[in-house]
C-alpha cells in the first residue's frame, strides 16, 4: 500500500507550494546552493545569466536561474541545524513527493546540495580568508539523534571520545566523495564541528563561565577518519546527515572569517565571500 502524507505532515499552500520555502516542485533546480544569510542569495544570483524564479517566506529566500545552460537554485537557510531540518526535508519533498497525490514518487531522485558559508578556524595554520572544504562534520547539536540512521564503528568511537572528554553527545557525518573530489582544489580539506549556537556552544566566553573542559583545545587536537578537526560553524553536520539519509549529494565550502587561536577576524569578509562564490560557481557549471 502506498504511503500518503496528510496535510498536517506535508504542509502545502493553497497555491501548491511547500510551506516554509514557498516553492513549487518545478521551481527547484537539481543543483542547489545553500547560504545562511538571506542577503547572500542575491550575491550569488548576481552571477546568473538569467533568473526565472524569486521566492521568499520568512528567512527562506530562493532564486532559481541559469549560468549558461546550467540551472541552479540558491536558497537561504538562516542559521542553525533547526532550520536545516526544515530546508533539507522540504527540498527533498519538492524533488521526491508527488504533491497532487501526496505520495512518494516511484523512483527517488538525487539533488546536489552545496553550502557556501562562513566559519571559524580552530587551527593556527588556517588563517582568516582561507577556503575550507568540509570532508566530514561532527555534530554537537541534536538534530540527527531524531532520525534513524546507521552508525559505523569509527563514529561510535569518536562519539564516545567526545562524551568522555566533554560530557557531550555527538554524531558524525560526511560529504559526498564525488563533490569533495570535484571541489577539493579550491581549498584545504578538513573536518568541521557543527554547534547549536555561536557563543558558549563554540567555546566563546563573554560574561559567563563554561561547564565543560577546553572545547577548542580538545577538538583542535583530534582527527576523524584521518582528517584533522579544523573549524566551527552551525549547519554542515545537519546538511550531511539529512542529505545522506534522503539520498542527496552534499558539500560544505567555508570561508574562514575568524581564527580562534590567534583571535583575529577578517577585515575583508564580503570581498572574499564574493570571490569564493565566483570560483565555486565556475566549478559548479562543470558538474
Amino acid at each position: 500500500m502506498t504511503k500518503t502524507f496528510p496535510p498536517s505532515e506535508l504542509i502545502l499552500t493553497p497555491e501548491g507550494a511547500i510551506y516554509h520555502l514557498n516553492l513549487k516542485p518545478k521551481e527547484l533546480a537539481d543543483l542547489v546552493i545553500t547560504v545562511g544569510d538571506p542577503d547572500r542569495v542575491k550575491m550569488v544570483s548576481a552571477f546568473f545569466d538569467k533568473i526565472e524564479v524569486k521566492r521568499q517566506h520568512r528567512e527562506f529566500v530562493t532564486h532559481t536561474g541559469y549560468i549558461g545552460k546550467k540551472r541552479i537554485s540558491v536558497v537561504s537557510t538562516g542559521i542553525g541545524t533547526d532550520n536545516i531540518d526544515i530546508v533539507l526535508n522540504e527540498l527533498d519533498a519538492l524533488k521526491n513527493i508527488d504533491f497532487k497525490t501526496r505520495t512518494p514518487k516511484a523512483k527517488p531522485s538525487s539533488l546536489k546540495i552545496i553550502r557556501i558559508g562562513t566559519s571559524g578556524s580552530m587551527q593556527a595554520d588556517l588563517p582568516v580568508d582561507t577556503i575550507l572544504i568540509s570532508q566530514h562534520s561532527i555534530g554537537l547539536d541534536n538534530l540527527m539523534h531524531y532520525y534513524k540512521r546507521k552508525i559505523d564503528v569509527t563514529e561510535k568511537k569518536f562519539v564516545q571520545l567526545v562524551n568522555e572528554n566533554l560530557g557531550m553527545s555527538a554524531y558524525c557525518t560526511s560529504a559526498s566523495d564525488y563533490l569533495v573530489e570535484h571541489f577539493s582544489h579550491l581549498g584545504t580539506l578538513g573536518t568541521t564541528v557543527t554547534c547549536p549556537g555561536f557563543y558558549a556552544p563554540q567555546g566563546r566566553i563573554l560574561r559567563y563561565s563554561l561547564p565543560h573542559k577546553d572545547l577548542l583545545g580538545f577538538l583542535s587536537t583530534q582527527q576523524f577518519k584521518k582528517t584533522r578537526i579544523t573549524n566551527f560553524e552551525m549547519e554542515t553536520a545537519g546538511i550531511y546527515g539529512l542529505g545522506a539519509l534522503l539520498g542527496h549529494q552534499c558539500l560544505s565550502i567555508n570561508l574562514l572569517v575568524a581564527n580562534r587561536v590567534d583571535k583575529t577576524f577578517s577585515t575583508q569578509a564580503d570581498k572574499k565571500m564574493k570571490a569564493l562564490i565566483k570560483v565555486v560557481l565556475k566549478k559548479i557549471v562543470t558538474l
